[in-house]
């Protein structure tokens, strides 16, 4: 059986690590949390305030695929969070083994930066919201995922990817 990696991505502060937490929770599939996989040096530089290149996350992403593919040369799906802003990021991750699907929240610019602001402890600064959003390139048709609001609770959010992408427990 084909394992599945699904992809919480988005901008910051859209609540990956929040729907990530609760399809583990339902799924009962291991979570990597894509900002642990961050090398040092990108996360001083966002800390800094300065956004990150694409130079600067080939070895992020890199690090997210290899992940996914030891857990799939276990046999295990998963669950990663990652922002995947970019076409060629997106295509970076499918390159590791097994079906992989991106579940991308979105919200309004508004709710994203209010998120973002209330946030507590977290290396990636609000003033980078805006230069996310200018990056950001929506899923395509040919890329296997789903979309859903954030701006709905959290636990209706993991209901509806889980209906949608036809991973209720019964049937994984």
């Amino acid at each position: 059986m084909t394992s599945t990696h699904l992809v919480v991505m988005g901008v910051a502060g859209c609540g990956k690590s929040t729907i990530a937490q609760g399809l583990r929770d339902r799924l009962g599939w291991p979570l990597a949390e894509g900002d642990d996989l961050h090398p040092a040096a990108n996360i001083a530089k966002m800390s800094s305030g300065t956004p990150l290149t694409d130079e600067d996350r080939w070895p992020w992403l890199d690090a997210i695929a290899n992940w996914t593919a030891a857990e799939d040369a276990a046999g295990r799906s998963t669950i990663v969070t990652c922002s995947a802003l970019r076409r060629v990021y997106r295509d970076r991750l499918r390159q590791a083994p097994g079906r992989t699907v991106f579940v991308h929240l979105v919200g309004s610019p508004e709710l994203l930066a209010e998120r973002l602001a209330t946030r507590p402890g977290h290396f990636m600064p609000p003033s980078l919201l805006p230069s996310q959003l200018a990056t950001l390139e929506q899923l395509e048709p040919d890329e296997e995922g789903i979309v859903l609001g954030i701006d709905q609770a959290a636990d209706l959010i993991v209901q509806r990817a889980t209906d949608q992408l036809d991973l209720n427990p019964t049937n994984v």
